[in-house]
């Protein structure tokens, strides 16, 4: 430890080694290239990069509210709130709000912490709100308990220092209350493995030989004669064109093909079945990232409900809840609209509002609303 970190110690400051993520520490394993697993590489394997982008762009695409909760339980949306308008102007000059909120949920899924930054203007209002990659970020724990986040440029270089009250941190569960543990670091064994059974099946790829069939003669055959089979071969057997055309051999040669040995067909089933695993770790069906192949729902429908009552809605409930309890004073709340995901298809849909008017709950006019048409003109 150096001069500098001891005398910050000193003053309480505990400072966490950016190179040594907590969310990242259990993933040592017993396989060696597992413990260099970061966040980024994680996203190598197909099935958390596909329920990444699935929970983080599904919660985007959702439209964002603000709201004043009245003291009878009643609510009113308030679309003049500095929040409002950022939710439907952009984030900042450079970013959208979808964008804002796809990158901090990714980062929040991937590395167990996503961080936005508060912008202000002169008055102290809000003016937008900037996405900090969490590897640029090292964490300070103040003699007062809060944290302060040390935020770094792309060499590592410090460029300034945020106190807990100018960010929104998004956390995955944290063990000590303070920073987020991904799930991926929680499960390191179940990665590990899936981690290890693609790394077989690359290698496999790159350095196997699995021929597709094999020329057998009781006759000995010269190097010359092989390479003129050969030669006869790609000319008369390779390409789409000359796909299925009848093999003629000669010289006593006979053609035994080769079908997938059971050790080549176990190593696909565990990698389907790793795609599973990872899909339970994030909560996502596997028909939302196409592993059709596990389908256990009766149709997509189902799987989409299935998801955003189980995978979305918590998540949408914390980012609402972190948005709210930073941004907005007591009395007012934002509220990300899942009612898209949960209306089913339009059958379905339009047989509910039909009950409903019915039974009083809404009227027409409510109705086309919630189908995004304006109300009907008076006559």
């Amino acid at each position: 430890m150096g001069i500098i970190e001891r005398a910050l110690g000193a003053l309480g400051f505990e400072k966490r080694n950016a190179a040594a993520d907590p969310s990242w520490a259990a993933l040592g394993g017993n396989i060696g290239y597992a413990s260099a697993l970061s966040a980024r590489a994680a996203e190598n394997l197909s099935a958390v990069l596909a329920c990444t982008d699935a929970i983080s762009s599904a919660l985007a695409y959702v439209p964002a509210y603000v709201y004043r909760r009245n003291p009878d339980g009643t609510k009113v949306e308030v679309p003049t709130h500095p929040l409002a308008k950022l939710s439907r102007s952009g984030a900042n000059a450079g970013m959208s709000w979808p964008d804002l909120l796809e990158h901090t949920l990714a980062s929040a899924l991937l590395s167990g912490n996503g961080l936005v930054e508060i912008e202000r203007s002169g008055n102290g209002q809000l003016s937008g709100l900037k996405w900090i990659p969490w590897q640029h970020v090292t964490v300070a724990e103040l003699s007062t308990g809060r944290l302060a986040f040390d935020i770094a440029d792309g060499r590592g270089a410090r460029l300034r220092r945020l106190l807990q009250d100018e960010v929104i941190h998004l956390r995955a569960r944290t063990d000590d209350g303070k920073l987020g543990r991904s799930v991926l670091s929680r499960a390191a064994d179940t990665v590990s493995g899936v981690t290890a059974a693609q790394a077989t099946h690359k290698a496999f790829l790159e350095n196997g030989m699995q021929p597709s069939a094999v020329l057998e003669t009781p006759e000995g055959v010269g190097p010359e004669k092989v390479q003129g089979i050969i030669e006869m071969l790609e000319r008369s057997h390779t390409g789409a064109s000359r796909a299925g055309k009848p093999l003629v051999l000669g010289g006593g040669l006979t053609y035994k093909g080769i079908s997938l040995s059971p050790e080549d067909a176990e190593l696909l089933e565990s990698r389907k079945f790793g795609v599973v695993e990872i899909c339970r770790l994030f909560r996502v069906p596997p028909p939302i990232v196409q592993a059709y192949e596990n389908n256990t729902f009766t149709n997509a429908n189902q799987a989409g409900i299935w998801f955003a009552t189980y995978c979305l809605a918590p998540w949408a409930r914390k980012l609402q809840a972190e948005f709210s309890r930073t941004l907005l004073p007591t009395g007012l709340e934002l509220e990300l609209d899942l009612s898209g995901f949960l209306q089913g298809d339009p059958k379905t849909r339009w047989e509910t509002h039909q009950i409903a008017i019915g039974a009083g709950v809404l009227d027409a006019d409510e109705v086309r609303q919630v189908e995004g048409y304006n109300p009907r003109e008076a006559v």
